[in-house]
């Protein structure tokens, strides 16, 4: 039986850039949010970054201190190839997000990609072990979910759907939803796509 390492794998060996229903030329969404909670030179990790052209964004406004992780090194090596040069400046991470406990706290955790794949209870506690791990106290997660009125699967994979305060629930006190928003997607093929987009900040244990 595939794995879910093996799944992602394949995706990101045997299709382009742009043949990926979350593939955006520019994530407008995540750099309007990240640069409004965050500004340079705050630190910055994007879970399940995969090829995003997030990572561009912020080393081109002065993030000095980012951070891409995702399940696939495949997806990461298209992302190094596409920055040259400039890809010594990230720190790349390939892990499972459920599974990695972080080795520092950042300013700012993004996940646009990752955490409406969590179908079962066991996983999402274990991501929410490691994003209160992960983020500083007084710092910001902005995760990207499909919105109730999004898709119910994702390249083949079923997904969780969730309103904002769906998500505040899951993610627990320790978290508090201070704002959101919400995001018609365009699929390179025309489809649309409905997000939302959360910001948390992280309270004192």
């Amino acid at each position: 039986m595939a794995t879910r390492e093996d799944h992602w794998q394949d995706v990101y060996r045997t299709k382009g850039e742009a043949d990926v229903s979350w593939f955006q030329q520019h994530p407008d969404l995540s750099l309007q949010l990240i640069t409004s909670y965050a500004p340079a030179p705050a630190s910055v990790i994007d879970m399940g970054g995969g090829a995003s052209r997030l990572v561009d964004e912020l080393l081109a406004r002065g993030y000095q201190d980012v951070s891409v992780l995702d399940l696939s090194d495949e997806a990461l090596k298209k992302s190094q190839q596409r920055l040259g040069p400039a890809a010594t400046k990230v720190h790349w991470i390939v892990a499972d997000a459920t599974q990695r406990q972080a080795e520092r706290s950042y300013d700012l955790w993004h996940d646009r990609a990752a955490f409406h794949f969590l179908t079962q209870d066991e996983q999402r506690s274990a991501y929410r072990e490691r994003l209160l791990h992960g983020l500083k106290i007084g710092g910001y997660a902005i995760i990207a979910t499909f919105a109730p009125d999004g898709p119910e699967r994702c390249s083949g994979l079923p997904i969780m759907r969730y309103s904002p305060q769906d998500l505040a629930q899951v993610l627990g006190p320790k978290l508090a939803l201070v704002a959101s928003k919400t995001e018609s997607h365009v699929t390179p093929w025309g489809a649309e796509q409905r997000f939302q987009y959360s910001v948390f900040e992280r309270l004192p244990d």
